[in-house]
């Protein structure tokens, strides 16, 4: 692994998040992943070990924005279980819109116990007809005296029906387009606000993902987020931001993948000698050992660069999330190869680790997006010279 001169609080953060997983997450894995139970278990772990607000201001809570920070327990969470990684970093995700366009009120209300671990969040943004397509929205708020009234669903949402603070993109002005979607904070319990039923999944199984609906849910225009007709900027902004973290999850699934199959590699004896041995097994773990490292190196980049001040990093994190998890899924699947038949059967971890990680190439924008947006910024930035 590469020395990436780690300071003594980041080795900390590090050692500790993995340390804890170890403890909490990996003796129940297969377990959850069977049964689909949310892992409140290891989120209390973590909540304990103060790792809930590494991406939060110390005004309001956390340990101090950073992203790298954050990125380092979400990727060693990540080695352990998927499932329990994005459940961590979903809260982060949900709660970035409030850090980012909240009012310092709304950071004071929402922020300090979703830094102690003790609320999650979650982010309400894709729906049944609008996926990558954004602008295509259709949950609706209705201004109505100091109030807005919500209608409409959301679909697929990480930490759905678990998670007590939502920030949700609606629409306030239909004759605006994109520039007409406003942000919202909804708090769970709110009358009109529901969930549908948790998605049965191929992977991230502990996850809860549940449908968020909306019938004349009434909110206070306290609870809009920034001004009227920012939603898609909110929701943009928020997805640049949290990308990287994305990519730290698949990272970790890879790397955990990697330690898996080097792992198998020295035990299993085939022709008189460990597998490891044979120099096409070899040349199979180099190549998941380069490839984990340069995303790893990717993800750590733009996340600096972010913590630095860099105001435009949209291309830089939406490669760092398409290639970490492109990354993800040919080393999960490499590693169940290294296994052979071992590895296509649930009583090894590698077979949950390449479903979990399938999701990496999906979820907060598609690959192919991503790949849409990065060409569209390699023109802008030829037009410019």
């Amino acid at each position: 692994m590469l020395d990436y001169l780690l300071t003594e609080e980041q080795k900390m953060i590090r050692d500790l998040a993995r340390k804890v997983s170890i403890e909490k997450a990996l003796p129940k894995r297969a377990e959850w992943d069977e049964t689909g139970e949310f892992p409140w278990e290891a989120l209390k772990a973590f909540s304990d070990a103060d790792l809930c607000g590494l991406y939060i201001d110390e005004a309001y809570g956390g340990m101090g924005v950073s992203v790298f920070n954050f990125c380092l327990a979400t990727e060693e969470i990540s080695r352990i279980c998927g499932g329990v990684g994005v459940t961590f970093a979903a809260s982060a995700l949900g709660s970035t819109p409030i850090l980012l366009f909240g009012s310092e009120e709304q950071k004071k209300q929402y922020m300090p116990p979703i830094a102690a671990g003790k609320k999650l969040a979650a982010f309400g943004l894709t729906e049944a007809s609008a996926g990558s397509d954004a602008a295509g929205l259709e949950t609706t708020a209705v201004k109505s005296g100091d109030y807005y009234i919500l209608n409409g669903t959301k679909q697929w949402i990480t930490n759905g029906g678990e998670a007590d603070t939502y920030t949700v993109i609606a629409i306030t002005d239909k004759t605006k387009g994109p520039r007409g979607a406003s942000a919202f904070i909804v708090e769970k319990g709110t009358p009109g606000f529901t969930f549908g039923k948790k998605e049965n999944k191929m992977g991230i199984r502990c996850s809860a993902t549940r449908e968020l609906v909306f019938q004349d849910c009434k909110i206070h225009k306290s609870q809009l987020l920034g001004k009227e007709g920012m939603g898609f900027i909110v929701a943009m902004k928020t997805l640049d931001m949290t990308r990287p973290g994305i990519g730290a999850q698949a990272v970790g699934i890879a790397q955990g993948a990697l330690d898996e199959a080097i792992k198998y590699a020295k035990q299993r004896v085939q022709f008189g000698q460990p597998i490891i041995s044979l120099q096409a097994i070899q040349h199979m773990l180099a190549d998941m050992a380069t490839q984990v490292e340069a995303a790893r190196a990717l993800v750590y980049a733009v996340a600096k660069m972010i913590d630095a001040g860099h105001k435009d990093f949209t291309l830089p994190a939406s490669e760092a999330k398409l290639f970490a998890s492109d990354v993800a899924m040919k080393v999960t699947i490499d590693a169940i190869q290294i296994f052979g038949g071992y590895g296509y059967m649930k009583e090894y971890p590698v077979e949950k680790m390449a479903r979990d990680a399938k999701i990496t190439q999906i979820y907060e924008g598609t690959n192919q997006i991503q790949r849409n947006q990065i060409g569209l910024a390699l023109i802008k930035e030829s037009a410019k010279k």
